[in-house]
């Protein structure tokens, strides 16, 4: 695990790009030519990042402010999870999520907060099985593939 580099952009696109699908993106499915990954919103200090033995980047976590406030200052928000279909199964979202715990904690922050795609079942299933619990429902918050889908949000204490 290590936070991401400014020249890790390509290889953060490729991933989104091999990883995209209906059970997470609420976007359209990424097309050439790709906006840079990184940009004034998205910075690097806010990527987690999973590597194999060779340096490969196998993952990442966006752990990010969820709103500018100071009143808010002490949350940090989960803004995206990816993990290549070649290391799924091996403990790697699992890791990333561990560590975008403790970074959070290193920031400050005392708690921590997701959404998650109420279809998404897998993921729902890895962040209760680390301690988050649902804490609202947006019903049908989203049109993707032809149905509804909701938003769901998720929460944990970083005590």
């Amino acid at each position: 695990m290590r936070l991401a580099e400014l020249a890790d952009g390509p290889e953060l696109t490729a991933v989104d790009c091999a990883t995209w699908s209906t059970l997470h993106a609420v976007s359209a499915r990424p097309v050439p030519p790709y906006d840079p990954f990184f940009d004034s919103n998205h910075r690097p200090g806010e990527y987690l990042v999973a590597t194999d033995g060779q340096g490969a980047i196998l993952g990442y976590l966006r752990l990010a402010s969820p709103t500018p406030l100071a009143s808010n200052r002490h949350v940090r928000q989960i803004q995206g999870l990816a993990v290549l279909d070649r290391a799924r199964g091996r403990g790697v979202g699992r890791a990333l999520l561990r560590a975008g715990c403790a970074e959070a904690r290193r920031q400050g922050a005392v708690r921590i907060t997701l959404r998650v795609l109420g279809h998404n079942t897998p993921a729902r299933a890895l962040y209760a099985s680390e301690g988050f619990t649902l804490e609202g429902v947006l019903p049908g918050e989203f049109w993707i593939g032809g149905q509804y889908v909701d938003d769901v949000l998720m929460g944990r204490p970083l005590g």
